[in-house]
């Protein structure tokens, strides 16, 4: 499948000929100038938690494209109210079919609140299982023992997962997780953004090509295949 990758938290899968977009925060990334957000496709927006940095530009972004938006049932709601219509609300542990394939929202470890202040519900990660294959996107989470159910029923052919430390795992969980997981292609994100979460990205890959494992840290606006 193709990743696009938009910085930050924020990229995009092609998926049965649809683009899933994940945690749109672009125009507030001082790493994504480049990232013209007029330009950004989506079909459906999949939103992680209530956090600005993951949620800034998804109700532009909406309008402009049409898309459907997937959260949890209290974002859903707040944005009802900011008008958007084209929605579906999931909770933890609850999965629905859609034109790509079947989303899940998974449980993470994190907090989260909506841009006025109001409370965000419980944050989440998401499982997508499509035709042209599976992967897991953690969300800001810490690791959780939970991550080890998901191969349980899902066999991964990626997992994108935090890495910045600081507000979420950093490398050395993120690999755990990885175990956990059962995944040996990783796309990290969450890091470099901000002066807390910088990592040193040639150590990061080296600790995951000890494991077995590659890690992939891409440039916004840069796309690879996994």
């Amino acid at each position: 499948m193709k990743v696009i990758y938009y910085g930050h938290s924020c990229f995009s899968v092609v998926a049965g000929g649809k683009h899933l977009l994940f945690d749109p925060f672009i125009t507030g990334n001082p790493l994504a100038r480049e990232i013209d957000v007029s330009r950004v496709p989506a079909d459906f927006i999949l939103i992680s938690h209530g956090h600005d940095d993951h949620m800034l530009d998804a109700i532009e972004i909406a309008r402009r494209t049409g898309a459907m938006v997937i959260s949890n049932f209290e974002i859903i709601e707040w944005l009802a109210k900011q008008g958007l219509k084209k929605m579906h609300a999931l909770n933890h542990g609850g999965g629905c079919d859609f034109e790509f394939g079947r989303a899940k929202l998974v449980n993470a470890v994190h907090s989260s609140m909506l841009p006025d202040g109001s409370y965000g519900g419980n944050p989440g990660g998401f499982v997508i299982e499509t035709r042209g294959g599976n992967f897991y996107y953690s969300g800001d989470t810490a690791l959780t023992l939970d991550m080890q159910l998901i191969p349980m029923t899902t066999r991964l052919d990626f997992a994108v997962l935090c890495i910045g430390d600081n507000f979420t795992m950093g490398v050395d969980d993120a690999l755990r997780a990885a175990e956990f997981v059962k995944c040996d292609q990783i796309m990290g994100v969450h890091y470099d953004t901000f002066p807390p979460i910088k990592i040193d990205g040639a150590v990061a890959k080296s600790r995951f090509n000890a494991k077995g494992k590659t890690l992939h840290l891409l440039q916004p606006g840069e796309s690879c295949d996994l």
